[in-house]
């Protein structure tokens, strides 16, 4: 299974699982290309589906009440991308997924990934640290908006995750951190 060693790769990372679990948990997953721009949930949607980025980029984002496109996660290689929210809930998705470059992705379902819970009880270790991991990034992410400025926020950005700033777009990397992309542009000219 050639095309999924880096997924085989980060599930040996997060948990020790045997090689005829694993084999069994890489029969569910499916491969798939995007192009660059394509919607792969919408707003309003169920999300049914989560992606492994085996190669490229997808971001999560919502509309604010201004009509402002807020990110709120971006996912490049060997990272998951969900909208968590609805794929636990199995309510409509409060986010859209876009891919944002030409991206190579492995997918599994929702039914899939749940029923992997019952038969590979391993699977259950991998999704816990999943969640811890989710919820530790969005909650050091909501801190950074209340406890630093525009320019610590970048500087952030830049130390943690430099792959956001180089390889996308200003209107993406401002709405990321949460700033204009005029303040984005002021702070990049003074570093």
């Amino acid at each position: 299974m050639t095309n999924y060693i880096e997924l085989t790769n980060f599930i040996k990372k997060n948990i020790d699982i045997e090689d005829k679990d694993l084999e069994v948990v890489l029969s569910y997953f499916k491969i798939i290309k995007k192009s660059k721009n394509t919607i792969l949930l919408s707003n309003g949607k169920n999300s049914q589906v989560s992606y492994f980025v085996k190669k490229g980029c997808l971001r999560l984002y919502y509309i604010d009440e201004e009509g402002k496109e807020i990110t709120r996660y971006i996912a490049f290689e060997n990272q998951f991308a969900t909208e968590l929210v609805s794929f636990i809930t199995n309510e409509p998705a409060q986010e859209t997924i876009q891919v944002i470059e030409n991206s190579e992705l492995l997918y599994i379902t929702h039914d899939d990934f749940r029923h992997l819970m019952t038969i590979i009880p391993i699977w259950k270790d991998f999704y816990r640290i999943y969640l811890e991991k989710a919820y530790v990034n969005n909650s050091r992410r909501l801190l950074s908006f209340t406890a630093l400025d525009a320019s610590e926020r970048y500087k952030q950005l830049f130390k943690i995750n430099p792959n956001i700033v180089k390889r996308l777009p200003n209107k993406i990397v401002a709405s990321y951190i949460n700033i204009s992309q005029e303040t984005l542009s002021r702070i990049k000219s003074k570093i």
